[in-house]
């Protein structure tokens, strides 16, 4: 099949993976697999919730992936199994797929990639697949494994096809098609699985989409550490509460800023729309907004609208319960975020002799401020922070979502060893639950490569 993947020959460790796949495929369908996909879980080392406002994020892929072992036929029927039983077999024909928000299965994720697929190549006849799922990436951590599975099955939808398209261009529709699931991302997790490479984090901008490389410094190692607590972004509303309150906050601001506040919807839009700095931004914010909550009666007055405007063209359908929002502290941290994920991208640029310790400075200020002004951490994360810098790491902070899911922690080469052991000691033995789970929850990892089709060599 011609993809535009790259094909490449797996690690040692992905060996026992693919054999214990390709037997599980075997056993399920008789038949050998065509064609393996993989996609990468990612680590976002700085920004957070800022990607969906409009601003640059800094994500690495891990070696953590999803991976799918497929055979084609035409049928006209997806068959799905995972090789994790607590995962349920699925079959959906290929034009009758229905993804059910109120409900989000694993399977749907997989379908939310087959269908933006189909959309994005209007496709009139499709192959039937079959499919088994792996993955190797916590589920509900934070390290994207929902995302990682959207973009797995929009790689095995081009390939089963025998479609090409650009990884840029499979980024961007994976990040439109998860929002069949009701998750409203802003592009971070999909532009990184695909357009990842071996031994470098990215700095990734939005409108247009495009990757540029960070050389991450020596002489420390990011070290992530999960918190153990789970959070589902699709059925949990604190996320899209977020980007409501983000969208609310960017319509205030242009409104006072006398612009027409309704063709306004992210934070970033407004920046450049007004031509301005992101601390003459904040300047703005500190002007304007109040940190006291807005109740939807204030917001209306505002904006001159009616609570049926506010329902039916700001608020989206998971969250029309919500009586207050805080858009002072949302801004704010939008825009001092932004501004963080700058000064790493530049410090990793410039390489003092400091880098280190400037760029766990960064990690720490991120870390308050999604704690303090953004509120998407959770005591877990907190704990596991203050644990973390205990241990030797230089910075510390929740990574993904939050609301639980992991940290990731910079440490200095050589405290390595001496912080696995005091994080093992202080937040995983206590705990039975989280000392059972300490294997696939404490690790080291590296910059990995992006999503990628393999036949086995």
């Amino acid at each position: 099949p011609q993809s535009s993947a790259p094909q490449t020959h797996q690690p040692a460790s992905a060996h026992v993976l693919l054999r214990k796949l390709k037997e599980a495929f075997l056993g399920k369908y008789e038949e050998s697999p065509l064609f393996y996909a993989c996609a990468p879980g990612r680590v976002n080392l700085i920004g957070e919730h800022i990607d969906y406002c409009g601003y640059a994020v800094l994500p690495m892929a891990i070696e953590q992936n999803i991976l799918a072992a497929v055979s084609v036929n035409n049928s006209q029927m997806i068959q799905l199994a995972n090789t994790d039983p607590k995962y349920k077999d699925f079959t959906i024909s290929v034009s009758g797929i229905t993804i059910d928000r109120e409900n989000p299965q694993w399977h749907y994720y997989f379908l939310c990639g087959v269908k933006g697929i189909q959309e994005q190549l209007s496709l009139s006849s499709q192959v039937g697949i079959r499919c088994v799922v792996d993955g190797t990436i916590p589920a509900s951590s934070g390290l994207s494994s929902s995302s990682a599975l959207v973009c797995c099955a929009g790689l095995v939808t081009m390939e089963a096809n025998q479609q090409s398209i650009s990884k840029a261009m499979l980024a961007e529709t994976c990040a439109k098609c998860e929002r069949y699931i009701g998750t409203e991302g802003g592009g971070m997790d999909q532009s990184i699985s695909f357009l990842a490479e071996e031994g470098k984090a990215k700095l990734i901008e939005f409108n247009p989409l495009r990757a540029t490389d960070v050389k991450l410094p020596g002489g420390a190692v990011f070290v992530i550490a999960n918190s153990c607590v789970e959070m589902n972004k699709a059925a949990s509303s604190h996320f899209n509460i977020r980007v409501v309150e983000c969208r609310i906050a960017t319509k205030v601001l242009a409104k006072v800023s006398g612009l027409d506040w309704s063709s306004f919807q992210k934070l970033g839009d407004l920046q450049t729309e007004l031509g301005l700095s992101l601390e003459k931004m904040l300047e703005l914010v500190e002007e304007v907004l109040h940190p006291e909550p807005y109740s939807r009666d204030e917001v209306c007055k505002i904006l001159g609208i009616n609570t049926e405007q506010l329902s039916v063209n700001i608020v989206s359908a998971n969250t029309r319960h919500v009586s207050h929002f805080r858009l002072y502290q949302r801004a704010r941290h939008v825009y001092t975020e932004a501004a963080r994920v700058l000064q790493f991208k530049a410090v990793c640029d410039l390489a003092p002799a400091g880098a280190v310790l400037q760029l766990g400075k960064l990690m720490n200020q991120s870390h308050a401020s999604c704690r303090d002004l953004y509120e998407c951490s959770c005591p877990e994360l907190d704990q596991l922070v203050n644990i973390c810098l205990q241990a030797g790491a230089v910075g510390s902070r929740l990574t993904g979502a939050g609301w639980g899911g992991c940290t990731v922690s910079m440490v200095p080469t050589e405290r390595m060893d001496s912080f696995l052991q005091t994080v093992k000691e202080l937040y995983y033995m206590p705990d039975a639950r989280r000392a059972a789970l300490i294997k696939q929850s404490l690790f080291a990892t590296r910059p990995g490569g992006g999503a990628t089709i393999f036949t086995e060599e």
